[in-house]
Formats: structure tokens, C-alpha cells, sequence
């Protein structure tokens, strides 16, 4: 059986942090906490400190994984909303290994985001999402519909979460 659009939904981890949404959102927008709250282990720097403020914004990212070694993704906002949404989708713009040269600068057609859904005026409750359904099939099969991905987002919230703390920390509010 091979996964289709429909076999391969998006995939969500979601967590209630206690932060406001403004500050999260704040972290989130800056492409170099990225490496900072990345559960995955695979981002390893963002070339510049890029500050998100709309859709056609690009953030680069400096990654690496056993299988693939040394790449860079540029990350494309394709959905904006301040303070409730950012949405991105890579595309591999820079690779080590020679079998990937043919495939730089093709969408692959998935997507992050977060999303922030303020709980009170202290709290927030941020979703990361991964969505490859409209994904070629060997990416889908890759990522096992996203499902690869679930254990890295569930440590990423707690990045964050934590984070979020250590900044709160470093500038108390007063």
C-alpha cells in the first residue's frame, strides 16, 4: 500500500506553556532560537539573525543528519499572523553529498508551522505542526507521514518552554 494525500494528514504535537503568546511568538520569529529549541538535533545554526514579519519572508538554516551529512534549507513563509501563526516550507538550497546537487532549490511541498493560542494572560498553547501531504511519495514514505517527526516536536515544545523561562529570567518584567 503506498500513502497518498489522504493516508498522510498532518501531523501535531501540542503543549500548554506558561509565557504569553507575545513572547513565544517573539522567540518563534527569530530564525536564531531555531537551533536553540530544535528537538530533532538536525539544525545546527541560522547563517543571520532573521526576524519573521510576513509571509515572503526567508530564513536560512544550517542542519545536519547522519544520512544526508552537512545541508542548508531556505525556509519560505507561506502563512504570517502576528502572534498566532507562522508557516514555512523548505527547500534545500546547499548539500554536501553529490546524490542531493540535482534536487537543489526543488520544493518538496511540506511544511512547518506553529501555531499560538493564548490560555490566559500567562499561558499559551503552542502547536508545531508537520504537514507532507501534499509531499512526493518518497518523502511521505520517508517521514513515515510525519510520524518521524512526533518525538522531535514533543522535545522541541519543551526547548521552548524552557527557553521561554531562561528568558524570563534573564529580563524580568518590572
Amino acid at each position: 500500500m503506498t500513502m497518498t494525500s489522504q493516508t498522510c494528514p498532518p501531523v501535531s504535537v501540542s503543549r500548554k506553556i506558561e509565557a504569553p503568546v507575545e513572547k513565544l511568538f517573539g522567540l518563534l520569529a527569530r530564525s536564531t532560537n531555531h537551533p536553540l529549541v530544535d528537538g530533532s538535533g538536525m539544525l545546527r545554526e541560522a547563517p543571520s539573525d532573521v526576524v519573521l514579519t510576513g509571509v515572503g519572508d526567508v530564513f536560512a538554516m544550517r542542519m545536519h543528519n547522519d544520512e544526508m551529512g552537512d545541508y542548508e534549507m531556505s525556509n519560505h513563509v507561506v502563512e504570517f499572523e502576528l502572534n498566532r501563526r507562522i508557516t514555512w516550507e523548505p527547500v534545500m538550497t546547499a548539500a554536501t553529498r553529490a546524490e542531493d546537487q540535482a534536487d537543489l532549490g526543488d520544493k518538496a511541498d511540506h511544511r512547518w508551522s506553529y501555531e499560538l493560542t493564548p490560555v490566559d494572560e500567562g499561558s499559551t498553547l503552542v502547536t508545531e505542526t508537520f504537514d507532507c501531504s501534499r509531499s512526493p511519495e518518497w518523502l511521505r514514505q520517508a517521514v513515515r507521514g510525519g510520524d518521524r517527526w512526533i518525538a522531535s516536536m514533543t522535545a522541541t515544545l519543551e526547548k521552548l518552554e524552557k527557553l521561554a523561562a531562561r528568558s524570563a529570567a534573564d529580563h524580568p518584567a518590572g
